[in-house]
């Protein structure tokens, strides 16, 4: 009697339910990361460059040390320290702030992108700062990120496969499952690289198309 078994139509719910996950998590740490990084962003374009050297080091901490450093690190200290987090809720609090760090970047240089000579203008034509932020700054810097923001976006989507670590089912935790009752590595191996590619390709020609319309 065999131990492993071949994929079937029955493992498509356990597959999607991967997916599924993947998608989610990817979507919760893009969404915070990205509101985080714009606020994160505009405090460093806007402050003195000691105030930004400290930003930058925390910064750097996020940027610099692996991922699947910081989420080994995280659970299980979080774990130890009596109040253990789901994996979902524990990866999303890395992954956020892992993708908050690059976003600030993004948005910090789309801020600085605005030349002084527009600020000095809108002011001079009676706009508060914060009009000048919202009317002027915000929308021309928007058009300068769209494509870096994007790169991150994709980046974090490929980056949640790591979540796994920490026992969240997402795709590649699910695919490994499956190789460990099959043996067929080959087969989900390529299934999960279609999957990856299915996402991020149509997501990174729609930015190059936004990219080259918004420079029109």
């Amino acid at each position: 009697m065999s131990l492993f078994t071949p994929l079937s139509m029955n493992d498509v719910p356990f597959i999607l339910q991967g997916i599924l996950n993947t998608i989610y998590i990817s979507v919760v740490a893009i969404t915070i990361g990205t509101i985080l990084g714009a606020i994160v962003g505009f405090a460093r374009a806007e402050s003195n460059r000691y105030i930004n050297f400290l930003f930058g080091m925390v910064l750097d901490i996020f940027r610099t040390v692996p991922l699947i450093i910081q989420l080994i690190l995280f659970s299980t200290y979080i774990g130890v320290s009596g109040y253990p987090l789901s994996p979902f809720v524990a990866g999303s609090i890395v992954l956020s702030l892992y993708t908050m760090a690059f976003m600030s970047e993004v948005f910090r240089g789309g801020f600085e992108s605005v030349p002084n000579t527009m600020r000095t203008a809108s002011r001079s034509l009676g706009l508060t700062y914060w009009q000048t932020i919202r009317y002027i700054r915000f929308p021309i810097g928007l058009r300068t990120v769209f494509a870096s923001w994007l790169g991150v976006a994709l980046s974090v989507i490929k980056d949640s496969a790591l979540v796994s670590v920490i026992g969240y089912m997402e795709l590649l935790r699910t695919s490994e499952q499956l190789i460990s009752r099959t043996q067929q590595p080959l087969e989900i191996l390529i299934g999960i690289g279609v999957f990856y590619f299915a996402i991020s390709y149509p997501l990174s020609k729609y930015g190059q198309h936004k990219e080259r319309s918004m420079a029109i």
